[in-house]
């Protein structure tokens, strides 16, 4: 029998849970923290995280090596899965309020996706200024994040460049 093996490290972390009733033994496994990366700390006090593995399937085959990226509240204890649906959105409504701004915006994301580290140029990124959304600083290093896993994802594709097709679609409407 052939067996679905991995060669890789992993970071354990001992817990001690003790069966029980299927209802209480299911409590105490929901009950169970998430285990992630901190890969970035906003100036806003968000955290962006990563949780490996992420279980992502394509063509039916699991993707050993795929994550998933969250926005980390902690005052709040919150983790949101951010999509591509949401950020697009959220610039779309920038735009409505700060036209030249936003295209900056996606300049700076571009720098980005083209493999610069954000923090390398984070005054740039600070300096951009809207009234609503999601701050420039977090919809960048998330981005940096989402790329990564779309490139662990799609090795052999298009990997960050199927999302940044509407982002780059976006800022040349804005021109």
């Amino acid at each position: 029998m052939a067996k679905n093996v991995y060669q890789h490290c992993i970071d354990l972390k001992t817990i001690d849970v003790r069966n029980s009733s299927k209802e209480e033994f299911a409590k105490k496994l929901i009950e169970l923290p998430y285990r992630g990366y901190e890969v970035e700390r906003l100036s806003n006090g968000l955290k962006i995280v990563i949780t490996k593995p992420g279980g992502k399937s394509i063509y039916g085959k699991p993707r050993k090596e795929d994550f998933l990226v969250f926005v980390y509240n902690p005052q709040e204890n919150s983790l949101w899965q951010i999509s591509h649906k949401q950020i697009l959105e959220d610039i779309r409504e920038k735009s409505k309020e700060n036209r030249l701004a936003t295209i900056q915006l996606i300049d700076l994301m571009e720098k980005t996706l083209q493999g610069e580290e954000p923090n390398d140029f984070l005054q740039a990124i600070l300096d951009l200024k809207f009234q609503g959304g999601e701050t420039p600083e977090m919809l960048i290093k998330v981005y940096k994040w989402i790329w990564g896993q779309e490139d662990v994802n799609y090795p052999n594709g298009e990997g960050r460049f199927m999302s940044w097709c509407s982002l780059d679609e976006l800022r040349q409407s804005l021109k």
